[in-house]
Parts: structure tokens; sequence; C-alpha cells
């Protein structure tokens, strides 16, 4: 930021009656926003996952886009929705995600 209101003197008269750690927190801000709003999309699709129910008969082997050990955890564990099954240790986004397909999510 100071290099720009050194390069662009125009940035100076509208910018001084904020102090250094003001301008800075707001380049902070303007720089981070994309990654601060996909965190936040991340937490309300997490949020969304917690309340989608898996049915108890779901055969999680007959899923061929599941890794073996995705396979063996669901099945052992049998996590009542998609928000458990995505705390398991060893389940991955990706398996998250095709539980989501193969349930017409």
């Amino acid at each position: 930021m100071a290099d720009l209101t050194a390069t662009l003197s125009k940035l100076n008269e509208p910018l001084k009656n904020f102090s250094k750690e003001e301008i800075e927190q707001a380049a902070i801000q303007i720089k981070y926003d994309t990654y601060i709003e996909k965190e936040k999309e991340i937490v309300t699709r997490m949020s969304e996952m917690e309340n989608l129910s898996i049915p108890d008969s779901f055969d999680y082997s007959k899923l061929s886009s599941l890794g073996n050990e995705a396979k063996e955890k669901l099945n052992r564990i049998r996590p009542r929705t998609l928000g458990q099954a995505s705390r398991i240790s060893g389940i991955n986004p990706s398996d998250v995600q095709i539980l989501m397909v193969y349930m017409g999510r």
C-alpha cells in the first residue's frame, strides 16, 4: 500500500484521515477477501452436510469410486449423516462428495 500511495499521489488525500494500521488492515482484507469468502462457503456447506442423513441400509461397498479404506471405515462406523462421515479419519472431501452424488444430493 505504501508503494501504491507513493506511485499514485492522488491516493494520499483520501487516505490522510486514516492511521497506518487502518490502511494496513484494509489492504489485508482486500488481499485475502477471496480466501475468506471461500472458507465461509466451506463452513456453510459443512453445516448443511451436518444434517443430510445417510440411510441405514446404504451399501458403501457398491461404490466403485470410493477407495477400499473409505469403504471399510464407512461400513464399520456407519455414520448417520454426511457431516459425521466427513469427520472420520481417512475419509477425505472427495469421498464425501462421492457419497453426496450417490445419495442424489
